[in-house]
């Protein structure tokens, strides 16, 4: 860990590697945590897909992963429901948060918004997120623009850790700034909204910020080939497994994105920065880990 300045640091692989430890001969899956995560649409299942479907949760490590979903949904993801555990959502009625709030009792960790699309209820469902979950709740993609639109003092009235990963434009709308702005002071930007909020805030780059407002961590990793759709679903589903597991800090959040972005330059090794997709990161996570380990 290097020192940058007053609270702020860079993190490496050797900082991390000790989360990674190998597990006992008699451990569980139940040892290991519960990973949620709230997310798709007719429209964008395939985010979900990349997210859970693909594994990236338990490949991170936890030893249950459970997807919520609308039941419209079902017809395409459940075919592709393997190792996870499918949780059905009722139609928003009266008797919609009481199985919500079922279905989230007994998590560690929960990601949501990846690939939600738009929906008249889903503020409401996110204030019920934020004000009865009690575990570590990711917030990405649409999550973050559905939060964009509500009042962020809701933020204050939460029982559980809140992680936001927005990517820059994500970030402008939820502090609205405009994007040069951020990009000239976005060490302080973040730290004061994290620190405003009582919140923590990763801020996805090639260098990206993780701030709880109180200390700041950077971490450098990740490739050109990066830039492909599903890539930011990937990452949550990473931090929704570490998370079930791991404490919620800033250390277990830049393993996340550290595990990310080597199996990201892992996987443009053997496609191209050109042809790599958010899949190939997902089919790297094991590498990234081990390499991780081994100090590499």
């Amino acid at each position: 860990m290097r020192k940058i300045d007053n609270n702020t640091y860079e993190i490496d692989n050797n900082d991390v590697k000790d989360l990674l430890k190998g597990r006992d001969i008699d451990a569980n899956k139940g040892n290991f945590g519960k990973a949620g995560i709230y997310g798709g649409s007719v429209e964008y299942s395939g985010a979900l897909k990349l997210a859970y479907l693909s594994l990236a949760s338990l490949r991170s490590g936890c030893g249950i992963s459970r997807v919520l979903v609308k039941k419209e949904v079902l017809p395409l993801l459940g075919p592709n429901i393997l190792e996870q555990t499918l949780y059905i959502l009722p139609d928003y009625n009266d008797s919609f948060y009481d199985k919500l709030k079922a279905s989230i009792k007994d998590l560690d960790s929960l990601a949501f918004g990846m690939g939600l699309g738009s929906d008249e209820h889903l503020e409401e469902v996110l204030e019920f997120l934020i004000k009865n979950y009690t575990g570590n709740l990711i917030i990405d993609a649409d999550g973050l623009n559905i939060l964009s639109s509500m009042d962020l003092e809701i933020l204050k009235e939460r029982r559980c850790n809140i992680l936001l990963t927005p990517h820059l434009k994500e970030f402008s709308r939820l502090c609205k700034k405009d994007i040069e702005a951020i990009k000239k002071d976005s060490l302080n930007i973040v730290k004061e909204f994290a620190s405003t909020y009582k919140i923590t805030v990763l801020l996805k780059g090639h260098t990206t910020i993780i701030s709880d407002g109180n200390d700041t961590y950077l971490v450098r990793t990740g490739c050109p080939g990066m830039a492909t759709a599903g890539s930011g679903d990937v990452l949550s589903g990473i931090l929704a497994g570490l998370l079930a597991y791991l404490p919620f800090n800033l250390l277990s959040i830049s393993l996340g994105v550290l595990i990310n972005g080597i199996a990201g330059c892992l996987a443009e090794e053997d496609n191209t920065d050109i042809s790599m997709i958010a899949s190939d990161t997902i089919n790297n996570i094991g590498n990234a880990v081990k390499a991780i380990r081994e100090g590499k």
